[in-house]
């Protein structure tokens, strides 16, 4: 390790940049939120750095020279991408006994400036040493991704409760409390936007009233990386995670591993825990103070059984909050390249399920259905294919309809088969995971296999 990782305070304090092009626009970007005094020279009054920043630090037209240090300077950085002027400002700085930062030349260099993350009072750099800045900005793109945005209001609103938590608890109880609050429902309400609620919660861990709390989480389709960065989060802090049998075994191993799994999974009328349970379950352990994932496939809104959860747990006075997921059309779909709609095909989408309680058919206007027009997708459709297809023929919906079949959506095991209204149950017989069904113009963009071309290949076989 060449360069020993520490934070420099540049508030109210002098730092020269060389240059007035995009390499000292980049740099003074970085600069400007530190509040230092930034003084920019060699750089011209129409360039880069002037017209974006000039409102925002002192801009010279000559190059530094030794009356620039006649000052208290902080830092130098020789920003003008030209070797032999950044080579000069380099030495002339360490001259003067001022660290020096010359963009692209390591070898010149007395500090790196990393690539930055910063929420708040919280900062991250990266470095990799000037060896590879693309690689360290790729990281700092990672980490932004994984941090909440908000992180940083709940970084102060810890800091303004500092005091209250030294006089509520011994030194060595004050750890466990702050591990708690940050992965608990205050935070959570710190990054909602609730400051009143993450108050209260507050107030109640530091009485030790731990309170449970129950996220519903949409996993998504089926593909991990299709899962929402607040859904990540809070999957790894559970301490409990409830699981649908249509939550990938990918998604899962995202999860908090020493987080206690629980299987309530349904597969058509056979479950493995009743629904009724499943609520009861959650209110249990909720009340015992847990942090639960109630993780269902897609979205749980949308034929998830969500809202029933989210009843019986506000009836309970179980705090609860319901995170979305991309829903399996939607995610299905896009790996498909199916669009939902497109100009001149279709400008509506109808989300319908093929089973109602119990494993049975839905009771679903299907003439009406049939009249709309636009896309039909149709939520656990394999084994009613067929059934769906003569319903809605019956209803006036033409033969010929483009259709498709999705099962497995967005996993290395998708199969997609297109066919039409009158071939679609047979299309679904080739299939045994659970699908979606597409039906509509738009179905026949679908990329996948011919059921025509399955036929044949059964044929000479």
């Amino acid at each position: 390790m060449r360069y020993f990782p520490a934070f420099m305070d540049l508030q109210g304090q002098t730092v020269l940049i060389s240059g007035g092009g995009e390499l000292a626009v980049r740099k003074a970007r970085l600069l400007l939120p530190s509040g230092a005094r930034i003084v920019a020279y060699h750089a011209s009054e129409d360039g880069p750095l002037a017209r974006e920043l000039s409102d925002r630090l002192i801009l010279r037209t000559e190059p530094i020279s030794d009356t620039a240090f006649r000052e208290n300077i902080r830092l130098v950085v020789a920003a003008t991408g030209d070797e032999a002027e950044d080579e000069r400002v380099a030495k002339l700085g360490r001259a003067h006994g001022v660290p020096v930062n010359a963009v692209d030349m390591p070898h010149l260099c007395d500090v790196v400036i990393p690539s930055i993350v910063e929420r708040g009072d919280l900062v991250i750099g990266i470095s990799t040493g000037g060896a590879t800045p693309v690689l360290g900005r790729r990281l700092r793109e990672k980490l932004e991704a994984m941090l909440p945005a908000r992180l940083g209001e709940v970084i102060a609103f810890a800091k303004e409760r500092r005091g209250r938590v030294a006089e509520a608890l011994e030194p060595q109880k004050r750890r466990a409390f702050w591990e708690r609050f940050f992965s608990g429902a205050a935070s959570d309400a710190v990054l909602s936007r609730d400051e009143t609620r993450a108050e209260a919660l507050f107030s109640e861990e530091l009485r030790g009233e731990t309170p449970g709390h129950v996220h519903i989480v949409g996993a998504g389709p089926g593909d991990p990386e299709l899962l929402t960065l607040k859904a990540l989060r809070v999957c790894q802090e559970a301490d409990v995670i409830l699981h649908d049998a249509l939550v990938s075994d990918e998604v899962l191993a995202l999860c908090r591993r020493d987080a206690e799994r629980i299987y309530v999974g349904k597969k058509r009328a056979n479950h493995a825990l009743p629904q009724p349970e499943i609520g009861a379950l959650m209110v249990e352990l909720a009340q015992a103070g847990k942090r639960v994932v109630r993780l269902k496939g897609g979205d749980p809104f949308i034929f998830g059984r969500g809202g029933e959860e989210l009843e019986v747990l506000e009836a309970a006075g179980v705090e609860a909050s319901v995170i979305p997921g991309i829903t399996a059309a939607t995610g299905c779909a896009a790996r498909a390249e199916l669009p939902l709609t497109h100009r001149g095909l279709s400008q509506s989408v109808t989300f319908v399920t093929a089973e109602a309680g119990g494993g049975g058919a839905p009771d679903i206007d299907w003439k009406a259905l049939a009249s709309v027009g636009g896309t039909i997708a149709v939520y656990m459709g394999v084994r009613r294919a067929g059934d769906v297809a003569a319903d809605l023929m019956r209803g006036g919906l033409d033969a010929s309809t483009p259709a498709a079949v999705i099962a497995n959506g967005t996993l290395p095991t998708e199969r997609i088969i297109r066919a039409d209204l009158a071939t679609l149950g047979e299309a679904a017989d080739q299939i045994s995971a659970p699908g979606l069904l597409v039906i509509g113009d738009v179905a026949a963009k679908a990329k996948g296999e011919e059921l025509l071309s399955l036929a044949r290949q059964e044929i000479a076989a």
